[in-house]
C-alpha cells in the first residue's frame, strides 16, 4: 500500500512546487548581477570544479554554505556499502543510467519537456549525458558523501542548476504551465528513483546478485543525496520497498508518449552505438533498453523491438561462449556478456572530448582499477 500522504491531490500539489532556498539564490544572482556576469559566473561553476566558494557572489556563496548539510538521520554505514556495491558493479550501473534511468525519465511526458528545452540532447548527447554519469560517479566514488566530499559538492551544483534553468525557462515564455513547473518536486523524485529503484532493478535483471542490505545502501546513499538537491522529505521514503511503490506510482502518473521523449531517446541510442567497438555490439543498445525499461515504456519511446538472438549471439560466438542458436537471456553467459558490454560502452565513452571548457571525464583511481576500464588514460 502507497503511503498516504502520496495521494493525487499530494502530488499534483507538488507539481507546482519547486526548490526555494536555490531559486532565492539565483533570483539574488540575476537581480544583482548583469545578465552577462550571472551567466558567467553559472557557467564558472559548471567548468571549474575546485572554484573557491569565497570567491563568488554573495547570493552563490551563502547556497553553498547553507545547502551542504547533510540531513541528521544520514548512515554512515549504509552510505559506505552503497558505495562498496558501486564500485563492484559500477560498468553496469553506468549501462543502466544509459539504457534505464535516462529512457525512464524520457518517457515522462511532461517532465521531458525541460530536458528537451535545455539539453539539446539530439544535437549534442554525449555532453550532458557525460554530466549525468560524472555526477553519479562523485555521488557514489568512496568519500563522495562525506560531508563536504566532491559527491555533496557536485549535488549542491546540479541543484543550482536547476534553479537556473527554471529562472531562465520561466522568462523565456516557452513553458506551459500546464505542464506544472519546470523541474518541480514531483520530477526531481522520480528522476531521483531513476538513479536508485530503477538501477537497482536493472542491475538484478542483468544477472547481479544484491541482497537486501546492499538494495538499502544503495537507495539510502541516493536518498541522502535527494535530500541534499533539495527534494521534500515527503518524497523520499526511508525503506528501498517503499521507494519501489513510490516509483511505480510516479511512473503511473507520468509516463506518456511524446516527440520530444522519441527524439532524445533516439539520440541516446546513436550515442551507444557509435561508443561502442566495431559491429560486434550492433543492437545491443536498443535491445537492452527494452529489456531493462519493459515493452510498455519502451512502445512509447519507439525503442526498436528487441531481438535478443542477433544481439547476443554474434558476442557470444565471437568470444567462443556459445557454439549452437540458444541464447538464455538470464543464464550466466549471457550476464557475463551484458558486463562485457558494459565495461566496453564505459571505455568508449572515456574517450569522449566533452569540449573546449569542459574537464574530462574523471574517474578515481580505485574505480579505474576495480572495474578495469582503460579508456580513461586517454579522457
Amino acid at each position: 500500500m502507497s503511503n498516504p500522504t502520496w495521494s493525487q491531490d499530494f502530488l499534483d500539489s507538488m507539481r507546482e512546487q519547486c526548490d526555494p532556498p536555490a531559486d532565492e539564490a539565483v533570483r539574488l544572482l540575476f537581480e544583482r548581477e548583469k545578465i552577462t556576469a550571472a551567466n558567467a559566473l553559472m557557467k564558472q561553476l559548471v567548468i571549474n570544479e575546485n572554484v573557491s566558494v569565497e570567491m563568488l557572489a554573495p547570493p552563490l556563496r551563502d547556497y553553498f554554505q547553507r545547502s551542504g548539510q547533510l540531513p541528521s538521520w544520514t548512515d554512515m554505514t549504509l552510505v559506505h556499502q552503497g558505495e562498496e556495491l558501486f564500485s563492484r558493479y559500477g560498468p553496469h550501473i553506468i549501462t543502466a543510467l544509459f539504457c534505464a534511468s535516462l529512457p525512464s525519465c524520457y518517457a515522462a511526458a511532461k517532465g521531458v519537456q525541460v530536458l528537451h528545452l535545455t539539453a539539446r540532447l539530439e544535437t549534442d548527447p554525449y555532453r550532458r549525458i557525460m554530466e549525468t554519469a560524472q555526477m553519479i560517479v562523485d555521488v557514489m566514488a568512496p568519500g563522495g558523501l562525506v560531508q563536504g566530499g566532491r559527491g555533496v559538492r557536485s549535488a549542491q551544483k546540479v541543484r543550482l542548476m536547476h534553479a537556473a534553468v527554471r529562472h531562465l525557462i520561466r522568462r523565456s515564455g516557452h513553458w506551459n504551465f500546464a505542464w506544472g513547473q519546470p523541474i518541480n518536486q514531483e520530477d526531481m523524485a522520480g528522476t531521483l528513483l531513476s538513479f536508485s529503484t530503477v538501477v537497482l532493478q536493472s542491475l538484478e535483471k542483468m544477472g547481479c546478485v544484491l541482497s537486501d542490505t546492499e538494495r538499502q545502501a544503495y537507495y539510502h546513499a541516493w536518498r541522502v543525496v535527494g535530500y541534499v538537491m533539495g527534494i521534500d522529505e515527503r518524497l523520499l521514503p526511508e525503506h528501498v520497498t517503499e521507494g519501489f511503490r513510490f516509483q511505480e506510482l510516479i511512473q503511473r502518473r507520468v509516463y506518456g508518449p511524446t516527440p520530444e521523449g522519441r527524439t532524445l531517446t533516439q539520440a541516446l541510442l546513436e550515442m551507444m552505438e557509435h561508443s561502442l567497438p566495431g559491429n560486434v555490439f550492433d543492437n545491443m543498445p536498443a535491445t537492452l533498453t527494452r529489456y531493462l525499461i519493459g515493452d510498455s515504456a519502451a512502445d512509447l519511446l519507439a525503442v526498436p523491438p528487441s531481438n535478443w538472438t542477433r544481439a547476443l549471439l554474434g558476442p557470444l560466438k565471437v568470444l567462443g561462449w556459445v557454439s549452437d542458436d540458444v541464447v538464455n537471456l538470464q543464464g550466466p553467459q549471457a550476464s557475463k556478456l551484458i558486463g562485457l558490454v558494459s565495461r566496453k560502452l564505459l571505455d568508449g565513452l572515456l574517450w569522449v572530448n566533452r569540449g573546449p571548457d569542459r574537464v574530462p571525464f574523471r574517474l578515481p583511481t580505485t574505480l579505474r582499477e576495480s572495474w578495469n576500464v582503460q579508456g580513461w588514460e586517454r579522457a
